[in-house]
């Protein structure tokens, strides 16, 4: 029996009753339904739900997109992402185009099924240990990326995607971004892999923690490329600052401790640079200590989840739980307490 949360008509944005996509609220909840699409395709596959018993393509028909491409995992042939592409009718009355994409990218996070959740489990353990650029399911994606840009053009392309999805889009993000091309991208709760400071109440010593982590991780960083005959911009600093005129738009919940250090991650460094050690910040916040330790043993580990620049997003509204803060479906609720902030790398 379907979920209530799978059905459009019982759990989407029925207040959108058009899309304005110049209005920024209208374009995050277009850009979450579509990821929503994937989810619920992978459940109609598990379910054997197709035809008129299928209930993911309203999640897209809503908003005048079509299914062009389902992308499936070559390991357990789950539909991990689609390729939607935007249709809008000739005469749609108040409906605006300007600002729309023309092809949405997204990717869907672990799906706790049968199924698909060892698939899913195994590319999240992937994702903690900086290795999610070596799986298969991100190769497939990847190609596919690649390919819509080469074929179409990169602003008509945009990248979405949720909790390990929303690293997958940032993983496939930051790897276009450092050809030049800059992909807009939604990311949805995505995974930041620390310690939950962002959870201390005690600003004095969330800020104190944060300092000596800066410290303790530009100096790590330091002593081992120290060996290495690579100067601060060749050698640590270059790929960082190569993509950082990439800003993707990154939505986060501070209750939900998978992706709330974001918000301490951004503030931080405006903190550092008010006491005077923002040179020390700028070498902290491209490294961390676990990757910088599995670099030194000789596994090449980048962590995609550090991010030069981007806007923030967060939600302030109340959250009942855990599911709540983390799940994708608060992203299209009318009302939102959100406020946003754009940080840029220099």
């Amino acid at each position: 029996m379907a979920s209530e949360r799978e059905v459009f008509e019982l759990s989407g944005p029925l207040h959108l009753a058009s899309v304005d996509w110049e209005n920024a609220n209208h374009r995050r909840s277009v850009a979450a339904c579509l990821v929503q699409g994937v989810y619920i395709l992978e459940r109609d596959r598990q379910e054997k739900r197709q035809g008129t018993e299928a209930f993911a393509p309203r999640w897209w028909e809503f908003c005048h997109f079509r299914l062009l491409r389902q992308l499936v995992d070559d390991v357990d042939s789950s539909i991990f992402g689609a390729v939607y592409e935007f249709k809008p009718l000739l005469l749609q009355g108040h409906h605006k185009v300007d600002g729309s994409p023309r092809f949405v990218i997204a990717f869907r996070g672990t799906l706790t099924k049968p199924d698909s959740v060892s698939r899913d489990i195994e590319l999240d353990l992937h994702l903690i240990q900086n290795g999610l650029h070596r799986t298969s399911r991100f190769e497939i994606a990847m190609q596919v990326v690649r390919n819509m840009v080469a074929t179409v053009g990169d602003s008509n392309v945009w990248l979405a995607g949720h909790s390990l999805g929303s690293a997958m889009a940032m993983l496939a993000g930051r790897t276009m971004a450092r050809t030049g091309i800059f992909l807009k991208s939604y990311l949805f709760n995505p995974p930041f892999f620390a310690a939950p400071i962002e959870r201390i109440k005690d600003k004095k010593l969330k800020h104190g923690l944060r300092i000596a982590g800066s410290v303790i991780t530009a100096g790590l960083a330091l002593a081992l490329k120290a060996g290495s005959n690579n100067n601060q911009r060749n050698g640590i600093e270059e790929p960082f600052f190569a993509i950082a005129a990439w800003v993707p738009s990154l939505f986060v919940n501070p209750s939900d401790h998978v992706g709330s250090e974001y918000i301490g991650y951004f503030e931080h460094r405006k903190k550092m640079e008010d006491i005077g050690a923002g040179s020390i910040e700028r070498l902290a916040t491209q490294n961390s200590i676990g990757g910088l330790l599995l670099n030194a043993l000789g596994r090449e580990s980048e962590p995609i989840h550090l991010i030069p620049s981007a806007e923030l997003v967060v939600n302030l509204s109340p959250a009942q739980d855990f599911k709540q803060a983390h799940g994708i479906h608060q992203w299209w609720q009318p009302h939102l307490q959100l406020h946003s902030k754009i940080y840029e790398y220099s």
